[in-house]
């Protein structure tokens, strides 16, 4: 997929392109027998995101930081789709107390979870830590969605096991990845504040999806459960996640008008990954405009990631204790 078929909206091998929307992507798709998880559903691509696999017939769980925000997303998808099966629930992923007190109040309703799809963050914010001392990009893009896997990964392979039913789990990383800092990672400087830069930041953040996805995919294929894992990135899209620099945003966004997307555009992709029946056994892989890419050299270093596992699993445990 190269910046022609970007600009043009042409199709790929998959069939669609960076034109296409989500409803057009899941045509036909019958999600009626399928739970399904997504972070930050309650505003912009993932509120988008929850709608269709909603109207898709799918049992949307909307987790969310601002409650009243999912609850208006909520009643959103009910006018247009009145026997929608939505809830919300509250998850903070800056909060490792919070991620562990969804995951059980979710475990406790002894629902099934075919697919879970990791699409919360922020993005460019100024320096500054979550409360469990975690630089916050890292802290929320990767660590939180890090930690929030784990935990409902046991329910996923019995769920997969038990239904026969093929379970996915969805990174939304961005093209982002591609400007990180030189060591892709830096491990012993997560939280250094004097060389904090909040591109370079969110560009780490969004490495570390995709080697999360790759690594866990690994894993799995290796322990030979029924799911697979990808990444993804959803297109540039004027969403709420640019608040922090909206300004900067919009003057770039006129010299680059031909490679923005609609959110219904932006949500293709995640919908895509999710649902749809070709990529049946797919894993590992990077997504753009619902078709395969090739990401950075970073991103496909297996050494780092691992690395970056076994980095994210000690940082948990040193926060919790903590």
């Amino acid at each position: 997929m190269g910046l022609f078929s970007l600009m043009t909206g042409l199709p790929g091998p998959s069939g669609f392109g960076s034109a296409s929307t989500a409803e057009q992507v899941t045509a036909g798709v019958d999600a009626s027998n399928l739970t399904i998880i997504i972070t930050g559903g309650a505003s912009g691509i993932g509120a988008e995101t929850a709608r269709v696999l909603a109207l898709r017939g799918a049992h949307v769980v909307v987790a969310a930081r601002n409650m009243d925000a999912a609850n208006e997303a909520k009643q959103s998808i009910l006018k247009d789709t009145p026997n929608a099966r939505v809830d919300v629930m509250k998850l903070d992923l800056c909060s490792l107390k919070s991620i562990r007190a969804f995951a059980d109040q979710f475990l406790a309703l002894h629902l099934p979870l075919n697919i879970l799809i990791n699409n919360a963050g922020v993005m460019f914010c100024p320096y500054q830590l979550s409360e469990d001392k975690i630089e916050m990009q890292f802290a929320t893009n990767h660590l939180g969605h890090f930690h929030l896997t784990n935990l409902l990964l046991d329910k996923m392979k019995s769920t997969a096991k038990e239904s026969g039913i093929e379970g996915r789990i969805v990174n939304l990383s961005s093209i982002a990845h591609l400007h990180t800092y030189k060591e892709g990672i830096r491990f012993e400087a997560i939280n250094d504040k004097l060389q904090y830069s909040d591109k370079k930041a969110y560009g780490q953040s969004k490495l570390a999806n995709i080697l999360h996805a790759n690594e866990l995919s690994r894993r799995l294929q290796e322990e030979g459960a029924n799911i697979t894992m990808n990444s993804l990135h959803p297109g540039l899209i004027m969403t709420n996640l640019m608040r922090h620099s909206a300004v900067v945003m919009r003057v770039f966004q006129l010299f680059t008008f031909l490679l923005w997307k609609n959110v219904p555009q932006g949500a293709a992709t995640t919908c895509f990954v999710a649902l749809h029946p070709s990529l049946k056994g797919v894993t590992g892989k990077y997504f753009l405009d619902c078709n395969e890419l090739q990401p950075s050299h970073l991103a496909q270093n297996r050494e780092l990631a691992t690395k970056l596992w076994d980095f994210s699993n000690k940082l948990i445990k040193s926060a919790e204790f903590n």
